[in-house]
């Protein structure tokens, strides 16, 4: 079923999140403030960052003693032994490497920059801090839906949005790393084009197409948007999750 329009808004007010805050609640009384009231279909977008720092993922580097791997890995990048830490501990595979430059194999099975290990729109103390992603981003996501059905009772999809680089493409583009309730790939193989060929490679990645709409809107530096709502979809309710995304590794042929 194509779709001919939908919207996507920012969800303003949502105060700046720390360990232990009830999203479910923060997002509701911000619905409530902006006169949103959620319809069955609307599909949830919220940033990592809340994510991770409501679930506890930020960490002081004060506390990390670097491995000799790290040591030499971080010799080799130009980076903070101590960041090297965290990204080795959340990763399985590093892939590329060069000063400046760290790609990893998370335990997740993202391909990206650092592992997601990020520095940037965190708080710092006396020394640095470092944010993780979230230990599983689709629980994260469904647990977010079912507090926000319980709270509004409608039917929502949610997505846990995050930001990633692509090869042979500049500059980064919202994925979606955490889903529930949505159709996360859309699966077209087996039918036919518009001349009665059979489609054998058609497979729409539904989900980052969201997650790169709402992270246009969110914005990628100062403007703490991280919630938007994306409404006027055909629903699609789906037990699928983002898992799904990532490529087996017998498949990748970038590796």
């Amino acid at each position: 079923m194509t779709q001919s329009s939908f919207s996507v808004v920012v969800v303003p007010g949502i105060p700046m999140v720390t360990e232990g805050d009830d999203l479910g609640e923060m997002l509701s009384v911000a619905f409530d403030q902006a006169g949103i009231t959620l319809v069955n279909g609307d599909v949830v977008c919220v940033a990592q960052k809340i994510i991770s720092k409501a679930e506890g993922r930020l960490l002081p580097l004060q506390g990390v003693t670097p491995s000799e791997r790290a040591i030499k890995l971080a010799e080799e990048t130009e980076k903070d032994p101590r960041l090297v830490e965290l990204i080795l501990q959340e990763s399985t595979e590093v892939l590329r490497k060069k000063p400046g430059v760290l790609i990893m194999r998370h335990k997740l099975g993202l391909v990206g920059a650092h592992a997601g290990v990020d520095q940037s729109n965190i708080e710092h103390g006396d020394d640095e801090n470092a944010l993780l992603l979230p230990v599983d981003p689709d629980a994260s996501a469904a647990a977010l839906k079912a507090d926000l059905e319980q709270r509004h009772r409608v039917s929502v999809g949610v997505i846990v949005t995050d930001s990633a680089n692509r090869p042979w493409r500049l500059g980064t583009v919202g994925t979606a790393i955490g889903c529930a309730g949505i159709t996360v790939l859309d699966d077209h193989r087996g039918g036919q084009d518009l001349y009665g060929r059979e489609l054998k490679v058609t497979l729409i990645n539904r989900a980052d197409a969201l997650a790169g709409a709402a992270t246009l809107v969110m914005g990628e530096t100062v403007e703490r948007t991280p919630v938007v709502l994306v409404r006027g979809l055909a629903a699609q309710e789906s037990d699928q999750d983002a898992k799904l995304i990532v490529r087996p590794l017998d498949e990748d042929l970038f590796r």
